[in-house]
């Protein structure tokens, strides 16, 4: 059975594409962290140097998503 991706969306947060609130979500795939609209097409994921550049400075956050 394939296990199901949690999505978390982000209170708040404009899409940078479509400039919709509220329609981002937050999900993992293949241990990568994903940014997705579910308005419009936009996509994002973080890679793991800046996951790790983000950790070093952040000790408190568990991740940092930035774009641009």
């Amino acid at each position: 059975m394939p296990t199901k991706k949690r999505k978390r969306f982000i209170a708040g947060a404009t899409c940078p594409k479509c400039k919709s609130v509220d329609t981002l979500m937050l999900f993992f795939e293949n241990n990568i962290e994903q940014l997705a609209c579910v308005k419009c097409d936009y996509s994002e994921s973080q890679t793991d140097r800046d996951t790790a550049k983000a950790s070093k400075n952040d000790a408190g956050v568990i991740g940092v998503f930035k774009p641009d």
